[in-house]
């Protein structure tokens, strides 16, 4: 496997990407745009309809081993099993993973495999605005930088921010999904 952001395209789990390349950082690669959790059926070898189910809005910041960061958008809490098989092969425990999923009653953080788990319940707003929040960037400082640069500053960011939820176990998260 090359990086991680390799693994993603090798196992064709990128949809629709509006970024993929290395960072201004130095060993620092990044990737945005959807991911898959469930591709959609191949009508030829050639022509594959679009995936059944997709991370949204996914950030993706790598070094050459693993990823350092990943932020989603997860609709429904349910897949979150079958999207952490997928992509547990990148991920780490030193990995920030922040997942804003839309049926989540509330915020909270839990462990699953070893990895840390920030989730946050999302309404009506967007992962890049929310991470912007979490990180606590200026929108216009965001606005005046490429790509590269936007992608080191919201992982910078939220490295540096304290991500507030109540702690408990992925069972007690679990109970927090709206039917």
């Amino acid at each position: 496997m090359g990086t991680p952001i390799d693994y993603i395209y090798e196992n064709k789990l990128e949809w629709q990407p509006s970024f993929k390349g290395p960072l201004e950082e130095a060993g620092r690669f990044g990737y945005r745009g959807e991911l898959v959790i469930t591709p959609g059926e191949f009508l030829s070898p050639e022509k594959q309809l679009p995936p059944k189910k997709i991370l949204k809005q996914a950030i993706v910041v790598t070094d050459t081993e693993s990823a350092l960061f990943f932020a989603t958008e997860l609709e429904d809490f349910s897949n979150f099993e079958t999207a952490f098989e997928l992509y547990k092969d990148i991920l780490t425990p030193a990995t920030l993973v922040t997942l804003f999923i839309d049926n989540l009653l509330s915020d909270a953080i839990f462990e699953y495999n070893g990895i840390t788990i920030n989730a946050f319940s999302l309404d009506e707003s967007s992962v890049w605005n929310e991470l912007i929040s979490h990180a606590d960037l200026d929108k216009k400082e965001l606005k005046r930088m490429g790509a590269e640069e936007k992608l080191d500053s919201i992982y910078d960011g939220i490295k540096a921010a304290t991500l507030f939820g109540k702690k408990m176990s992925y069972e007690e998260a679990c109970a927090l999904k709206m039917d």
